[in-house]
């Protein structure tokens, strides 16, 4: 597939839409609202982004079972023209977070694995709760990952989630020290080079993905995932660069396309001033607890227009406060997101009503 920007490999991790009117609420199926969840990985291929779906962004292990995940490979990958980058996650959520053999964690990522692949899709290989918990030190990690790589017909995208985005992976490569497991994970990344385009760290820690990033072999990427620190590590230093697969440029995907673009034309200052401005409002929506991430990016594709509901599956819409969500919407004004301002306004106002506040006057 083609991709539109030259200087960097830009992906939104995307969000689902639920259905509004089903019965979405805490450990339900979850039922999403296909042809808006389609709308927004168009709106972000149009934009020149690729798409990274079926990921935590879009609830993964927070309200998004298999069955639904399924369809929503199946759909992305329909609704995919032949230059967008469309590159879905590959886990073990069948299993949850409970101890089990490696044998059925293996074959469950193979499950999973032969549904994107048959979809057409890139494959990104995330983390497993399942394997968190029984992984019994590094070699398992080690066996499990080359078996893997070497099922995957063209080449992956390895993701290290950190535990401030799910607490259940804490300890993942064998140790919860940072400095061992990432030595643990640039051994398998060395060991299996010519199955891996990059490695997504999610780790909202600029040093440690910059030693790391170091340390990569000739031809792997590493692709940025941390939402608080993103503009300098895709800006780069003398020394190398990343490339991106971030939450956060889901709603800030037009200022992310119009930024990649500076890059191209070799304006890092011009791309800094772009993205620069955006990080307190990165930081706000990705603030403890972490793994509420995805309450704001819905809550700011609402206010953005791009669904007619503030609702998600899980009932994850109600996992952040209102003050939290008016100091969102107060940072998303600062940076100009919003194409429609009067509508956001009038969106954030019903918002507040609801809650028994008063509206705020009009700006």
């Amino acid at each position: 597939m083609s991709r539109q920007f030259d200087s960097r490999v830009i992906y939104s991790a995307a969000h689902v839409v639920a259905d509004p009117l089903a019965d979405n609420g805490p450990g339900r199926p979850a039922t999403v609202d296909w042809d808006a969840t389609i709308a927004y990985r168009r709106h972000l291929w149009d934009l020149g982004l690729g798409v990274a779906d079926a990921m935590d962004t879009a609830q993964r292990g927070m309200g998004l079972d298999w069955a639904a995940t399924k369809e929503l490979i199946r759909r992305s990958a329909e609704a995919a023209g032949a230059g967008d980058l469309l590159a879905c996650g590959v886990g073990t959520d069948q299993l949850g977070a409970t101890q089990t053999t490696m044998d059925e964690i293996r074959s469950t990522y193979l499950d999973q694995l032969s549904v994107v692949e048959d979809a057409g899709a890139g494959t990104i290989l995330m983390c497993s709760r399942a394997m968190a918990a029984s992984a019994k030190g590094p070699d398992d990690y080690r066996e499990l990952y080359a078996e893997l790589l070497g099922e995957v017909s063209g080449k992956a995208i390895m993701h290290w989630l950190g535990p401030m985005f799910d607490p259940a992976l804490e300890g993942y490569w064998g140790s919860s020290d940072l400095e061992e497991a990432a030595d643990v994970f640039v051994d398998i990344i060395t060991e299996n080079a010519a199955k891996i385009d990059g490695i997504k760290m999610s780790l909202l820690d600029a040093d440690a993905e910059i030693a790391l990033r170091r340390r990569l072999p000739e031809g792997v990427r590493c692709y940025t995932g941390d939402d608080f620190n993103y503009p300098e590590l895709i800006a780069g230093d003398d020394q190398g660069h990343s490339d991106a697969l971030l939450g956060i440029f889901d709603p800030l995907a037009p200022l992310a396309a119009k930024a990649a673009k500076r890059l191209d034309e070799n304006d890092v200052e011009g791309f800094r001033a772009i993205l620069d401005p955006t990080v307190p409002l990165a930081r706000k929506v990705f603030e403890v607890p972490t793994f509420n991430y995805k309450t704001g990016v819905v809550f700011l594709a609402w206010l953005g227009g791009h669904q007619d509901h503030f609702k998600m599956v899980g009932g994850l819409e109600s996992a952040r406060s209102i003050e939290h969500f008016g100091q969102i919407y107060d940072l998303a004004l600062e940076v100009g997101l919003f194409a429609d301002p009067n509508l956001a306004e009038d969106r954030f106002n019903a918002l507040l009503k609801v809650a028994g506040q008063s509206p705020r006057g009009k700006r």
